[in-house]
């Protein structure tokens, strides 16, 4: 089972091919390009170094998100052009658990971390390998309060990690940590190990068409329309 992976919901980019449990090859990108530069070039040179065709591919896997509306958005576009040229099944995983994953031998709880802006970050927590709470959106103050509630110490893992660490250093009951530089961004290859357990599991894979990003907030051109249609509406109430 060859499956091909790819990553750009948030800071960073990437790309992983996983052949029956074996990490074949990765690239990895952390600069300031957009990923509409970096992700089909990083893709094409990843196959001709491993020297497997797209068509040889079982399965492709793409963090739908929470993460960057852009970022998301050219990501499952890039799986589902694929998929869809090579008539095979695709599986949407979670930015956060990706970015959790690397971190999933950590001796207490990880917090999955990705900057939201205004505030907020997108965050879920695990244990052990397994899922604590919800992918979500909510402020850092929110966020403190809840890893009050744990016992264990915290590892913050993504790339909202310095933001957040800032925040909550000092400000939670037990032990809070920054994941190391090279555990704390999400990468393709957990998102093809996370693809593969979902195979193995026996979980549903979607058609390329199926394929759809998650968001946990409306665009931010969305937010500002709804904000000044209800301001309009306040107008023309208030007449």
């Amino acid at each position: 089972m060859t499956i091909f992976a790819l990553d750009c919901a948030g800071a960073t980019a990437s790309a992983a091919l996983l052949c029956d449990g074996v990490l074949l090859g990765e690239s990895f990108t952390h600069v300031p390009l957009t990923h509409s530069q970096t992700l089909l070039p990083m893709a094409q040179e990843l196959f001709s170094n491993c020297r497997v065709q797209p068509s040889e591919v079982d399965a492709f896997a793409v963090t739908n998100g929470p993460g960057s509306f852009t970022g998301v958005r050219i990501g499952v576009a890039a799986i589902k052009g694929m998929a869809d040229a090579a008539e095979k099944p695709c599986f949407a995983v979670s930015a956060l658990e990706a970015a959790a994953y690397a971190n999933r031998h950590f001796d207490g709880v990880v917090c999955a971390v990705m900057d939201a802006r205004r505030d907020q970050v997108y965050t879920a927590c695990f244990q052990n390998g397994e899922r604590l709470t919800e992918d979500k959106a909510m402020s850092l103050a929110d966020l403190s309060e809840e890893l009050r509630a744990f016992s264990s110490a915290v590892l913050l893992a993504g790339d909202g990690t310095k933001k957040a660490f800032e925040f909550l250093s000092g400000a939670l009951k037990t032990p809070c940590y920054e994941a190391d530089e090279p555990l704390r961004f999400v990468r393709a290859s957990s998102v093809a190990f996370l693809a593969a357990q979902k195979l193995e599991a026996g979980e549903s894979s979607v058609p390329a068409g199926k394929l759809l990003p998650l968001y946990l907030r409306l665009p931010q051109a969305e937010r500002e329309l709804n904000n000044k249609q209800k301001d309009l509406q306040k107008k023309e109430h208030t007449k």
